[in-house]
């Protein structure tokens, strides 16, 4: 044969380009036009010889089986029209043949399959019955590839009933394809009765097992995935072969290792690997550097890195993202200098790595610069590159930043609002443009990606990020209403602890104590298991600042387990309202259990001794850190100290403290020696603390209010002047004070001298009835706290217009005897009168949000009971 195809080609190339009439035999030409069938790779020769041979009668149409010689020439054509890749062709061919071979009906669904062409490769199937040819055992593997590609579950049960119906059901490899079709489909119960169907017939092999170890891991059972793959090694089935596992055993079962963080079994499974000598191929090395670092366990993980003699950028980017996973960004960045030194190519994986080790560090800027750099290399980012590029943004507010990666993202097409790809990667994009643009206070933005998804189509990460960004940086109000939506929607998902924690912050900036308790109740009747620790730990914080400390004791003693931040937030809340021995007797609880203070717990420490005037037991622990427990004091337990002495007047001391530190003092030291000047009346060091603001560049507006306030107490109202008029140069505005208090419509919010509310006119007169009365029994306004250059008269007046006392005799108004009235403040003013005008109110150290406690428990007239506790309130104390 070899030697005549040379003459074969150049006598068919004779009677290609021929047009006289033949005179020999047919049969003598279709052997050459089959061999240049055979060699022709190209679509165009491949018609050329086709219209050539029909032009001879060389294929009679129809094309009967029976005439061998026309049927074999047939099958050529369409075997020289599959290899040049034109599928239409090939049917064309194909639906002459009069019965068509299966084999090429096969060989043209396969094509179509491994291309893509899910749809027309089912619809061959359909089209190749019609004429007359009947599937076999080569062709439902294919059909159910594509059912399982699609996934098309409902093809996929028809399939499995013809394969019934046409005795297949005993073949391993159809019955095989059926596992992997309802797998791939999500039907995991039908995958394991096919299953257990080929286990009972005794027709399973290797690829059933590893099929059923995978469809388990895919379906979120990773314990059953090991159980099988145990059960799998012990099996005694001779169609397994002497190992009874393969390379694809491990690569299945190792990810269920690594869901379950089973160390243990990951180790089994890698001495496994050893002795059955599957160790050496680099996708179980890679596997198992994988396991092992989702496991935590880095110094096992580099062990296997280093006795693997194959790498490939896989292994590389494994141990890349271990570390960078597992905390050890140091390791990860020295790695992956070694990859650039060594010339290893890089890929997105590698990139996203190290971008978001550095953005899960809060290092924005670095995070940043590495992905520059990945756009110097001509890799394109994906959406976990961009996931964590966004969070590099929100962790430095780089809002331009942010929008130029919002357009990569829709260039990329990584927004698509019908993520259909079973990752959902555009989800969370989404959810992280959400989360960039609100801690960049752009809410707009936020909003609007928010609102463009749909309902159905929102996660309990797309509700979390958007009210988290406003419970945090934006309206807490609104975060409360986005949360009961979230609720009472019956298409919306339900909240997860973060998502109760972000409720709970805006309960707590608002004071919204009946929200809180409400959303308290929502945790009891849901029980959120692990997730409790942390939701108790903002039920405590909550209830704190809502003013409700008996509560925040009552959380806390009912928790099954308690952490650090349990006992430092329970004492937060006692120092926040000046009970300074209960929180330092919270402290020594906290150590008899057994946990060591660090210094975030001594700054609890210092500041509830400073808010309760326990300036000896102060010191005792400032001291006692580094003696005792081998705790470095910061800049901002300096500025406890300061504020502790300041607050005792003893600012000598809290001067000799500055000038001692270790450190360079920051802006809240010198705001905390500026405060304690301005309680007691030191202008000559109150501009000392000034100028240090200023040099260290930290002006703002609570340091210029504070002087200013000092220069008015001092009657320097020249001075006065001139800080207004430095600020207003400035472009600095004063925050207004206000208070508000819960009613049974929500929040009555008050300003100074404040006559919006529809009852304004009762809140006076009743004012102005309760100053009166208790003026009658000898109080005497204190109005050199009123920070304006009129008459005492006049300051009296403005006394009562504060906004405090508005909120009060509101309560007083509307509440029941014997309830307890709560008011917040957004300042915690110390002088008297507030506004908008500088001089009136400063800018304190202490916490944004603080509440005022006023029961009328003895169930007297409201008169008497206003005048009972506006008299606490009238003076505030310095």
């Amino acid at each position: 044969m070899l030697s005549y195809l040379p003459r074969a080609m150049s006598r068919s190339k004779e009677i290609f380009f021929s047009t006289a009439t033949l005179t020999t035999s047919s049969a003598d030409f279709r052997l050459p036009f089959a061999t240049l069938l055979k060699e022709c790779k190209s679509l165009s020769n491949a018609r050329k010889i086709h219209q050539q041979v029909l032009v001879r009668g060389l294929l009679p149409y129809p094309i009967y089986s029976l005439s061998f010689t026309s049927s074999s020439l047939g099958t050529d054509i369409v075997a020289a029209y599959l290899a040049s890749g034109s599928h239409g062709d090939a049917l064309f061919m194909l639906e002459r043949l009069s019965p068509s071979p299966i084999f090429w009906w096969n060989a043209l669904i396969r094509q179509n399959v491994n291309q893509g062409h899910i749809s027309h490769a089912l619809f061959l199937c359909r089209h190749m019955q019609q004429l007359g040819t009947r599937p076999d055992h080569y062709t439902f593997p294919f059909l159910l590839k594509a059912c399982g590609e699609l996934p098309s579950f409902r093809r996929g049960v028809a399939i499995h009933a013809v394969v019934c119906r046409d005795g297949f059901d005993y073949n391993v490899f159809v019955c095989n394809a059926l596992l992997a079709m309802y797998a791939r489909c999500g039907a995991f119960e039908e995958a394991s009765r096919v299953f257990h169907e080929i286990m009972n017939k005794g027709i399973d092999d290797i690829i059933s097992w590893n099929s059923m170890v995978a469809a388990h891991v895919k379906s979120g059972s990773p314990q059953l995935a090991l159980d099988l793959f145990a059960k799998m090694t012990k099996s005694q089935n001779d169609n397994f072969g002497p190992n009874r596992s393969d390379i694809i055993s491990l690569v299945n079962v190792l990810p269920a290792c690594a869901s379950l963080r089973a160390a243990s079994a990951a180790r089994q499974i890698h001495c496994h690997s050893l002795k059955t000598n599957l160790f050496s191929d680099l996708f179980v090395g890679n596997a198992i550097i994988d396991v092992y670092a989702k496991c935590g366990m880095m110094d096992d993980a580099l062990k296997v890195f280093k006795n693997m003699n194959i790498k490939d950028v896989v292994t590389w980017n494994a141990m890349v993202t271990g570390y960078s996973q597992n905390g050890y960004f140091e390791n990860a960045l020295e790695l992956f200098k070694e990859m650039q030194k060594e010339c290893i190519a890089l890929n997105v994986v590698t990139w996203s790595a190290v971008i978001a080790g550095y953005a899960q560090r809060g290092l924005g800027h670095e995070a940043l610069g590495v992905f520059r750099q990945m756009q110097h290399s001509g890799s394109d980012p994906n959406a976990v590159t961009m996931i964590s590029l966004l969070s590099a943004c929100a962790a430095v507010g780089a809002l331009s930043y942010g929008k130029e990666t919002h357009a990569r993202a829709l260039r990329k097409c990584l927004m698509r609002w019908d993520d259909d790809d079973g990752e959902g990667e555009d989800r969370m994009v989404q959810n992280s443009l959400i989360d960039m643009y609100s801690k960049c206070k752009t809410f707009n933005a936020a909003r609007f990606i928010f609102d463009s998804i749909p309902l159905v189509e929102r996660n309990v990460v797309t509700w979390t990020v958007m009210i988290g960004g406003y419970a945090q940086h934006g309206d807490a109000n609104v975060a409360l209403k986005l949360f009961s939506e979230m609720i009472l929607k019956t298409s919306s998902v339900a909240p997860n602890p973060f998502t109760i924690s972000c409720a709970l912050i805006a309960c707590a900036r608002l004071a919204a104590l009946r929200f809180g308790r409400q959303i308290h109740a929502y945790v009891i009747r849901s029980w959120y298991g692990d997730g409790m620790l942390f939701v108790s730990n903002c039920l405590i914080d909550m209830y704190s600042k809502c003013g409700d400390l008996g509560a925040a004791q009552g959380v806390f003693d009912m928790m099954p387990q308690k952490n650090s931040v349990s006992w430092t937030s329970l004492m937060t809340g006692y120092g926040m309202h000046g009970c300074g021995s209960e929180a330092l007797r919270i402290f020594e609880e906290m150590q008899n259990v057994g946990l060591v203070p660090d210094g975030i717990t001594f700054l609890v420490v210092l500041y509830a001794c400073s808010h309760s005037g326990m300036v000896n037991e102060g010191l005792r622990y400032f001291y006692s850190m580094s003696r005792d427990y081998g705790v470095d004091a910061g800049a901002e337990h300096y500025a406890c100290v300061v504020d502790l002495l300041g607050r005792a007047g003893r600012l000598d001391e809290a001067q000799n403290m500055i000038e001692g530190m270790p450190m360079t003092p920051t802006s809240v030291v010198w705001v905390a020696l500026l405060s304690a000047c301005r309680a007691h009346a030191n202008v000559e060091l109150a501009e000392y603390a000034t100028e240090q603001l200023l040099a260290s560049e930290s002006e703002n507006d609570g340091s210029y209010t504070l002087l200013s306030n000092i220069y008015a107490i001092a009657g320097r109202w020249r001075d006065v002047a001139r800080i207004r008029l430095l600020m207003k140069k400035s472009g600095i505005k004063k925050r207004p004070g206000c208070s508000w208090i819960e009613d049974k419509n929500g929040h009555a919010v008050f300003f100074v001298g404040d006559r919006s509310h529809p009852q304004s006119r009762q809140i006076y007169t009743l004012l102005a009835n309760l100053i009166g009365r208790i003026k009658a029994i000898g109080y005497v306004p204190q109005t050199h706290f009123a920070l304006h250059d009129v008459d005492d008269e006049e300051k009296s007046s403005l006394l009562s217009e504060h906004s405090e006392k508005l909120a009060l005799a509101y309560g007083i108004l509307t509440s029941f005897p014997g309830s307890t009235i709560r008011i917040t403040k957004n300042l915690q003013e110390e002088s008297a009168v507030e506004g908008t005008d500088i001089g009136l109110d400063d800018q304190p150290t202490d916490p944004p949000a603080s509440e005022e406690e006023f029961t009328n428990d003895d169930g007297s007239n409201k008169w008497d009971h206003g005048l009972r506790v506006l008299n606490m309130c009238l003076d505030p104390i310095p």
